[in-house]
């Protein structure tokens, strides 16, 4: 099955696409750019690149089954211009140089028409520099860091993203901080090894700063650590309202408990690296009342969401979360850009996505900007009983 298209049945190429999950070889040789059109009839590959494995293994899970709903769904369709859809899905087990390996094999032995991933920034910064090296139009679900498409001012040309970006998500919490929770006093436990909550804890401060709060503290860690008991006792002594924990739910649920342990009261905020049951699990409770920005409330009464809900529940009997609806929409947005491609080459492709306009999604009406980021809602979570429930939605300025 490597490197050809089209040559096994439809069927096979499906099944496999679903579960393929085998670490390619490494030092897969250069090609020239995938640019070439499949021949009629045979089916268009979209490259799944996923952390299957690893500590956020559950965002990479959610959001193949949103795509495998997706495509099954477009396939029952007819699929895309005269073309089944296939999907293969690599495991790049957290790490940005796999994401960068399991990419690469995607665009040159696969040849994969679209690159879907990666869900966490860093590794889609790896991922990027291929996609627009073998001008294989590259479309991340959740990758929320700028510098995903934009880099030292330039736009990436092949890659684009269906979430919003961090400086919205920031802004969101910190009005929501200031305006809604009346919150004057915040403090701030960032992952410095991390670009997404480096940037988010940035993002977030200056604007509750512009909104005339004070920032009290401001600590770090790196994602593994297990005590979290000296950063949080020194932010205790500052007595802050809030804390704001931009982090992934492996670490952020360890250091709810930690905090709660250390008889402090106050709030966790938080963004979309929350999004996981594990988040509720791991935490114990400890989470309780705290709040999080996030892309979509399965809780939102639409017919449209409801209806996504409803599916995926019968699908795979689980209420699918943010990630799960984010791989949706991503995958939506691909086949939609190669429906109305000029043809199914690369740059065609590329081009059919930067005209993306009103793209009713789950997650929102998408649009895709200038600089190939999409323009469209956050909402806020409360945990409530151990589950992230519905508490605001915000429009983009």
């Amino acid at each position: 099955m490597r490197g050809a298209r089209g040559v096994a049945p439809v069927a096979i190429l499906l099944a496999l696409a679903a579960c393929e999950r085998k670490r390619p070889a490494e030092g897969v040789a250069a090609a020239a750019p995938a640019a070439a059109a499949p021949a009629p009839g045979q089916p268009l590959l979209l490259g799944h690149v996923a952390s299957l494995t690893g500590n956020e293994a559950t965002f990479g899970d959610s959001t193949e089954k949103g795509i495998r709903l997706a495509v099954d769904e477009r396939n029952a369709g007819g699929g895309v211009a005269g073309h089944p859809v296939a999907i293969r899905t690599y495991d790049d087990q957290g790490k940005p140089e796999e994401a960068a390996i399991v990419a690469t094999r995607l665009a040159v032995e696969d040849r994969a028409q679209v690159l879907l991933g990666e869900v966490a920034s860093k590794r889609s910064l790896a991922m990027a520099p291929i996609a627009d090296r073998y001008q294989v139009p590259m479309v991340t679900p959740s990758s929320t860091n700028p510098k995903v498409t934009v880099e030292n001012d330039q736009v990436h040309p092949y890659v684009f993203r269906v979430c919003f970006i961090d400086p919205f998500q920031g802004g969101v919490m910190a009005r929501f901080a200031r305006q809604t929770l009346h919150l004057s006093r915040v403090a701030v436990l960032r992952d410095v090894g991390n670009d997404y909550s480096v940037g988010l804890a940035d993002f977030f401060l200056a604007r509750f700063r512009a909104l005339g709060g004070e920032v009290v503290d401001d600590e770090s860690y790196k994602a593994g650590d297990q005590d979290f008991k000296a950063q949080l006792t020194a932010i205790k002594a500052h007595r802050p309202e809030a804390i704001y924990v931009p982090g992934y739910y492996t670490d952020v649920a360890l250091i709810a408990r930690q905090a709660r342990e250390l008889g402090m009261a106050q709030p966790l905020l938080g963004g979309d690296g929350w999004d996981s049951a594990k988040l509720f699990e791991i935490s114990r409770g400890a989470l309780e009342g705290s709040y999080f920005s996030d892309h979509y409330s399965a809780e939102d009464p639409s017919p449209a969401i409801q209806g996504f809900v409803s599916r995926y529940r019968t699908r795979f009997g689980a209420v699918p979360d943010s990630m799960a609806a984010m791989g949706y929409d991503a995958a939506r947005i691909a086949m939609d850009a190669m429906a109305r491609a000029r043809d199914l080459t690369g740059p065609a492709i590329r081009d059919a996505l930067a005209a993306t306009r009103g793209f009713a999604g789950i997650t929102g009406t998408i649009s895709i900007d200038a600089h190939h980021d999409a323009v469209k809602p956050a909402v806020v979570l409360q945990v409530v009983n151990g589950a992230g429930k519905f508490v605001a939605a915000v429009q983009p300025d």
